[in-house]
């Protein structure tokens, strides 16, 4: 396992571990999953880039993926604040339109 494999694991552990053991406010929890994507999104494109000679579009899209995904937990989080008064995820119940 080579250390840029090895950090990109650990670090996707750790988005896994925050998003299941600290699951107390909406905000944490997003942050936690854009984490995870980001990482994925960054390994996939990583070795899938390894043969090639041109690393230009790899910043660009993983820019452009992580502001779609912020844009849309802020709108999620501001939707949710405004229906349910709090953003705590113990008060949320998702079964109710």
């Amino acid at each position: 396992m080579t250390p840029a494999h090895f950090t990109f694991s650990s670090a996707f552990a750790l988005g896994l571990m925050g998003l299941a053991f600290h699951r107390t406010h909406l905000l944490s929890a997003l942050l936690s999953l854009e984490m995870m994507l980001t990482l994925f999104i960054a390994l996939s494109l990583w070795t899938l880039q390894l043969n090639s000679t041109s690393f230009s579009t790899s910043p660009m899209l993983l820019l452009a993926f992580s502001a779609c995904e912020a844009s849309t937990g802020l709108a999620l989080l501001v939707a949710t604040a405004r229906t349910h008064g709090t953003d705590r995820l113990q008060s949320l119940n998702l079964l109710q339109c």
